[in-house]
C-alpha cells in the first residue's frame, strides 16, 4: 500500500516549517493579479519565522523582474527570494558541458542571464554549431527561432528545456506554455529534452541548499509539476486551490502526484492541519466531513463552502486513495468536482 497519504499538523504549518518554497503563477498571483489571501498569508508566515523563496517553471523573466511584480502586488521580495527555471537550466547545462562551450538560447531575457551568467557562450544560429539548445518560455517566441532549435537540435546539439508546463495560467485563462513550444521542436526532430524544472526536484534543492534550510515546504497549485516535483524531492508539499489543479483532481492523483496537505489558499500557512481519520463503517472524518468508498463509488457527507469544503476533499481524499491503494479501485464518475469559494 502507498504512504502517500494527507498529513496533518497540530501547530500552524508556517511554524512547522523552515522553508516555504512557493510558486508563483496561480498561487501568489494569477498573471498579473493578486491572488486573495496570498499577501496576509506570506507576511503572516514570515512573521512566524519561515522564511521564503518564490520558485518558478517561468524561464522568461530575471528575477528582479519578478521580485518587482511581487513587490507590487504588497509581497516584499528581493532578487535573492528567487529560483527560476532558467537558472536551473544553467545549472542543468554546466553537469555536461565545459565553461565557454556554445549554447543557442530559445527564450527570453531570464534564460539569456541564465546561461551568459553561467559562463557559456550564447549563440542565435543553427550554423553556429551550438552544443546545446536551451529552451524556456517567453512570449515573443515564433517560427523562426522554434526553427532554429529543430535545426541545431536534429544536428545533434543536447536539447534542454526549463520546464515542460504544457499550459499557462493567465489572467483570461489558459495560454500555452512552455511545453507546448517545446512540442513544436520535439514534433520536429524527434527528440524529447531534458528538462530542469518542476516536476525535477533541483530548483528546490537548489533553493534549500541556497538556504540552509533544515525543514522545508513546496507551496504550489499544479498536482503535475509542484507536487510531483515535491514527491520526488522527499519534501513535504502542500496544494493550494487557487490556480490549475482542484480538488477533484486531489481525490483522483497518482501517488506521485499527491500533496501532503491541502489548502484553499495561502492564507492556511497560518493555521493547523487536521488529520483525516478512519471511523466506523469505511468513513474517514475531517471535523464535520466525511467519506468512504463502498463499491468503488465515492460517498460524502459535509458541508461545501470555502472553510468545510477543504475538509470535505481532505476527507475524500484518504478514503479515495485507501481504497485504490488496497486494491479496491475507485469509479472516476463518482467523484464529483468538489468546488471551494476562494
Amino acid at each position: 500500500m502507498s504512504d502517500a497519504r494527507l498529513i496533518g499538523s497540530d501547530i500552524p504549518l508556517a511554524e512547522r516549517y523552515d522553508l516555504a518554497l512557493v510558486d508563483l503563477d496561480g498561487v501568489a498571483y494569477k498573471g498579473h493579479e493578486p491572488i486573495a489571501g496570498a499577501s496576509a498569508g506570506l507576511a503572516g508566515a514570515r512573521a512566524a519565522g519561515m522564511r521564503l523563496v518564490f520558485v518558478t517553471n517561468n524561464a522568461s523573466r530575471e528575477p528582479e523582474s519578478v521580485a518587482e511584480q511581487l513587490t507590487g502586488l504588497d509581497i516584499p521580495a528581493q532578487a535573492g527570494d528567487v529560483m527560476t527555471a532558467a537558472q536551473a537550466c544553467a545549472q542543468l547545462l554546466g553537469t555536461r558541458l565545459a565553461p565557454g562551450s556554445k549554447v543557442l538560447v530559445v527564450g527570453g531575457a531570464g534564460m539569456h542571464t541564465a546561461v551568459r551568467e553561467a559562463g557559456f557562450t550564447i549563440v542565435e544560429s543553427a550554423d553556429d554549431r551550438p552544443d546545446a539548445v536551451a529552451q524556456g518560455f517567453a512570449p515573443e517566441l515564433g517560427w523562426a527561432q522554434l526553427a532554429e532549435a529543430a535545426y541545431a537540435v536534429a544536428g545533434g546539439a543536447w536539447f534542454v528545456a526549463s520546464n515542460l508546463d504544457l499550459s499557462l495560467p493567465t489572467a483570461r485563462g489558459f495560454a500555452p506554455g512552455n511545453g507546448a513550444l517545446v512540442g513544436t521542436v520535439t514534433a520536429a526532430t524527434g527528440i524529447r529534452p531534458d528538462s530542469a524544472g518542476k516536476p525535477a526536484s533541483t530548483m528546490y534543492e537548489l533553493a534549500v541548499e541556497r538556504l540552509g534550510a533544515s525543514n522545508p515546504l513546496v507551496v504550489g497549485d499544479r498536482l503535475d509539476t509542484d507536487l510531483a516535483g515535491a514527491r520526488s524531492g522527499g519534501y513535504a508539499g502542500l496544494h493550494v486551490l487557487t490556480g490549475v489543479s482542484t480538488g477533484r483532481d486531489d481525490v483522483l492523483a497518482d501517488p506521485g502526484f499527491r500533496p501532503h496537505y491541502i489548502a484553499a489558499d495561502l492564507g492556511e500557512l497560518l493555521v493547523p492541519h487536521p488529520t483525516p481519520t478512519p471511523v466506523a463503517d469505511g468513513w474517514w472524518q475531517v471535523r464535520e466531513s466525511a467519506a468512504r468508498v463502498v463499491d468503488r463509488r465515492l460517498e460524502l457527507h459535509g458541508v461545501e463552502g470555502r472553510d468545510r469544503g477543504v475538509d470535505l476533499i481532505r476527507a475524500a481524499c484518504a478514503a479515495a486513495w485507501e481504497a485504490v491503494d488496497s486494491g479496491h479501485g475507485l469509479d472516476v464518475d463518482s467523484v464529483p468536482d468538489l468546488p471551494v469559494d476562494n
